[in-house]
């Protein structure tokens, strides 16, 4: 089965081969792909911003639940001009500019006001360096916290230790980190976690609660461990080159439903959240809290590999910048 939906990925990234910007009478037709499974609660929101945009004579022509490929392979379509759109994870972007993974570090934040804080601070530079990159953003969306669901219950550092788990991609640097403190990660696609959730190749994961409910991981790994160890944040990106063919008086509107998406991905997957959590626990799922002791352990370990990522998983530049907005948002809360 899975060799037949390899050869269906390989004929539709043959399929777009031939065209980037398809001219129609009713106007411009712009190729998205997205890991977002059909019918799941992202896809909803991508497919809302595509009728308002036919509006403006723009089409978008969706390819969802990872048919082009991992996120990696999305952005590698779009520098090749075979798609001009992608709603993309922190992980897919950095492919393009590292920097922003600053916004999602492990155990760097700990709840959506210091993650929002650091975010509109440093949206501007972010934007401005994917932009010089040839990428425009055209809203920013999240996905939730990052929590790990495992076969077994992992608890503390030392349990995930004995895991074989999923990291996203192929980033050297990060698996050189993990590695080097004596765990047993497993690069993988995202598109390839539920097949190697099955045979065994993996026995955990990091997701957060909606998307381990739309992807139907979490049926395999029934053991969530309730601690929210990253914002998982992300953008509706497209190429410089396609932004720049669709006219200007276009782009206010395609921008305006743009940002009004950008607000739903906020709030309706914050308040999705815990309702994706009880959907789960009808169907198996057992939540496991942390005690003080054991989330110590956890930010302990993670916080002490910040020297290590600065500079290799992350610009030193936008770590330090994250870190230095992150102190300035706790200063100022502190003397309220």
């Amino acid at each position: 089965m899975f060799r037949s939906i390899k050869k269906i990925q390989l004929i539709l990234a043959l399929l777009l081969m031939g065209a980037s910007l398809a001219k129609a009478e009713e106007g411009i037709t712009l190729k998205l792909g997205t890991l977002a499974p059909e019918g799941s609660p992202f896809d909803l929101i991508i497919r809302d911003m595509g009728e308002q945009w036919k509006k403006s004579g723009v089409k978008l022509q969706i390819y969802p639940g990872g048919v082009l490929g991992d996120e990696p392979d999305i952005v590698t379509k779009m520098r090749l001009g075979q798609i001009q759109v992608g709603v993309l994870t922190v992980m897919g972007i950095a492919k393009i500019d590292k920097g922003v993974q600053a916004l999602c570090v492990p155990m760097m934040y700990k709840d959506y006001a210091e993650s929002d804080y650091v975010r509109k601070k440093m949206e501007p530079v972010l934007e401005a360096r994917l932009l010089a990159k040839g990428f425009k953003v055209l809203n920013w969306g999240e996905a939730g916290w990052v929590r790990f669901f495992g076969k077994k219950p992992i608890m503390t550092p030392e349990d995930l230790k004995k895991e074989k788990f999923f990291v996203w991609g192929d980033d050297a640097d990060t698996m050189k980190i993990w590695n080097s403190a004596g765990y047993s990660p497993v690069p993988l696609a995202v598109t390839d976690i539920l097949p190697n959730l099955q045979t065994g190749l993996i026995n955990a994961f990091d997701t957060t609660p909606v998307s381990a409910l739309s992807f139907q991981w979490f049926a395999l790994a029934l053991h969530m461990t309730d601690i929210k160890w990253a914002p998982l944040l992300g953008a509706n990106i497209i190429t410089l080159k396609a932004w720049n063919k669709i006219p200007a008086e276009d782009q206010a509107e395609l921008l305006k439903a743009a940002a009004t998406a950008g607000v739903r991905f906020k709030s309706e997957i914050r308040s999705g959240e815990q309702k994706a959590i009880e959907v789960m626990k009808t169907k198996g799922l057992i939540v496991h809290d942390v005690t003080p002791e054991q989330y110590q352990q956890w930010e302990t370990m993670f916080q002490g590999v910040y020297p290590q990522i600065s500079g290799t998983v992350i610009p030193a530049d936008m770590m330090d910048m994250a870190l230095k907005y992150r102190d300035e948002y706790r200063a100022k809360k502190a003397a309220k």
